[in-house]
């Protein structure tokens, strides 16, 4: 089975939670698009100036969708 990772866009700023809710909006159309195999996405508020959208993509996956994508950051995804 191949690995997962998640794939990070940090914001910043009294406006960080709205964004983020946005971008995870683009960050599904990404994956409708261009037909990935996990849809898996979300937004999570760190603190009221910080909050996060993330998606979850395989391994073989990452590079096509970082280059085109430019997360901030990227871990291993465990469920």
């Amino acid at each position: 089975m191949e690995r997962k990772l998640k794939l990070i866009w940090d914001f910043r700023g009294p406006a960080a939670s709205k964004t983020a809710e946005h971008h995870e909006i683009h960050l599904k159309e990404y994956i409708i698009s261009e037909k990935l195999s996990i849809n898996i996405t979300g937004y999570q508020d760190i603190n009221d100036m910080h909050s996060i959208a993330f998606m979850i993509v395989t391994d073989s996956e990452m590079k096509v969708t970082r280059d085109a994508l430019k997360p901030h950051r990227g871990q291993l995804y465990e469920e």
